[in-house]
C-alpha cells in the first residue's frame, strides 16, 4: 500500500503519468482478485467492502425496474446484517421476500430453497459459510436449483475468502461478495464478482467508475493492497486452511476435556470453514467469561453485533435455547496464531469458566 500514498497519488481516471500508474496498479489488482475467484478480470467490481457489495448485487437486481418494485427475492435465515437489511428495505419498496430456515446443524438444505420458489423469483442469495458457527452452504446443489429456473444466485463469501476454495464456476453463482479485511486487507475495501450477462441497476449514482456500478474516484492503495491480499491467499489458502483447521481442533478438544459434556459446539455437525469455533459453555454467560479473559479478542455472537444481547438470528435459527445461547462464545483463529495462543486461550477460558460457575 505504502507507495499509492505517498508517491503515486494520482487519480486513476486521469491521463497523465500520475494516473496512468494508479490505473495500472488497480488493474492489476484486479487481475489478482479474479484469479483467486477463478473468474476473468472484467467480472471485478471493486467496492468498499462486504457491505457495499451485498447492497449493488441486492438493490441491483431487484431495483432493476425502478420506479416499479416487484419479483420476489429468496435470502436466508442466517445470512449476515449486510444482506438481511437490505432485504428488509426491499420488502418495504414492495418486493416480496422470502427467509428460508436451515437445519439444526446451520445448514441450508436445497430442498427448503426450491419450496419457495416462484413464477417471479428473480434472485437467491445464500450466504457461502455463516459468520458465527462457520457453516459451509451446499452452494452448488442450489445453484443448479436456480439455473433449471431462470433464476440468478449470488453468495456472500466474506466468511469464506482465504480460508477455504471459492471458485465461482465450481459454485456456479452469478455474483460473489468479497470482504477485504477478511483476507488481511484494509478495513474498507471489497469487491462483487458479477457474471457477464447479469445487468444490474446502480444503486448509487455518480461517473462510469467500476462499469458504472461504484461511482467515485478509486481508493487506490486499498485496492492494491486486496490484490495482494488475494494473491498470498492464492498461493496460501489451502496449507492455512489445514493448519487452522489443526489449531481449532487442538482448542475444541482442550475445551471439551477440561470442560466435559456440558460444552457443546455449534454446527459441528457440519462442515465447518477451519477457522471458527462456536461453543456453548454451560452454567455460565459467555459475556461474563470474555470479561474475565480480556487477553482473548472473541465474542458471543457475530462480531458486527456483538454488543446486543438478544438471541441472534443464527442461533435461532439452529432452534438453540436461550439458556444454551446464553454461554455461546464465537472463537477464530488466523494465519498467524500459534500452537501457543491456543493452549494459553484455553487456559485462561477453563479457568474463567471454573470461577464463575
Amino acid at each position: 500500500m505504502l507507495p499509492f500514498l505517498t508517491e503515486h497519488y494520482g487519480n486513476p481516471s486521469s491521463s497523465h503519468s500520475l494516473g496512468r500508474a494508479c490505473h495500472e496498479a488497480i488493474e492489476d489488482s484486479r487481475d489478482r482478485v479474479a484469479s483467486l475467484l477463478g473468474a476473468d478480470r472484467d467480472e471485478i467490481v471493486f467496492t468498499g467492502g462486504g457491505t457495499e457489495s451485498n447492497n449493488i448485487a441486492l438493490k441491483g437486481i431487484m431495483m432493476a425496474r425502478a420506479p416499479v418494485f416487484e419479483g420476489h427475492l429468496v435470502i436466508s435465515a442466517i445470512e449476515h446484517p449486510s444482506i438481511a437489511e437490505p432485504a428488509k428495505y426491499l420488502e418495504k419498496l414492495g418486493c416480496r421476500v422470502s427467509v428460508v430456515g436451515c437445519n439444526r446443524h446451520g445448514v441450508v438444505e436445497p430442498e427448503a430453497v426450491a419450496a419457495v420458489l416462484t413464477s417471479d423469483t428473480k434472485l437467491v442469495s445464500i450466504l457461502h459459510a455463516n459468520n458465527e458457527i462457520g457453516t459451509i452452504q451446499p452452494l452448488k446443489e442450489i445453484s443448479e436449483l436456480c439455473r433449471s429456473r431462470n433464476i440468478l444466485f449470488h453468495t456472500d463469501a466474506a466468511q469464506s475468502i482465504g480460508k477455504i476454495r471459492t471458485y465461482v464456476e465450481e459454485l456456479g453463482v452469478d455474483m460473489l461478495t468479497i470482504a477485504g479485511h477478511k483476507l488481511y486487507a484494509p478495513k474498507g475495501v471489497g469487491a462483487l464478482y458479477v457474471r457477464p450477462g447479469v445487468a444490474l441497476e446502480p444503486y448509487a449514482h455518480g461517473a462510469a467508475h467500476e462499469g458504472g456500478l461504484r461511482p467515485g474516484t478509486e481508493n487506490t492503495a486499498f485496492i492494491v493492497a486486496l490484490g495482494h491480499a488475494c494473491f498470498l491467499a492464492g498461493k496460501a489458502v489451502e496449507d492455512a486452511s489445514d493448519r487452522m483447521a489443526d489449531l481449532r481442533d487442538r482448542l475444541a478438544k482442550k475445551l471439551q476435556e477440561s470442560i466435559g459434556a456440558g460444552l457443546t459446539i455449534n454446527g459441528s455437525q457440519a462442515a465447518r470453514l477451519p477457522n471458527t469455533l462456536s461453543v456453548n459453555f454451560p452454567e455460565i454467560s459467555g459475556g461474563e467469561l470474555l470479561a474475565r479473559t480480556p487477553e482473548i479478542a472473541a465474542s458471543t455472537g457475530s462480531a458486527c453485533h456483538a454488543s446486543m444481547t438478544k438471541l441472534s438470528d443464527t442461533l435461532a435459527a439452529i432452534r438453540l435455547t436461550p439458556e444454551v445461547a446464553r454461554g455461546t462464545v464465537r472463537l477464530s483463529v488466523g494465519w498467524y496464531t500459534s500452537e501457543e495462543d491456543i493452549d494459553r486461550a484455553a487456559e485462561l477460558m477453563i479457568g474463567a469458566w471454573e470461577s464463575l460457575r
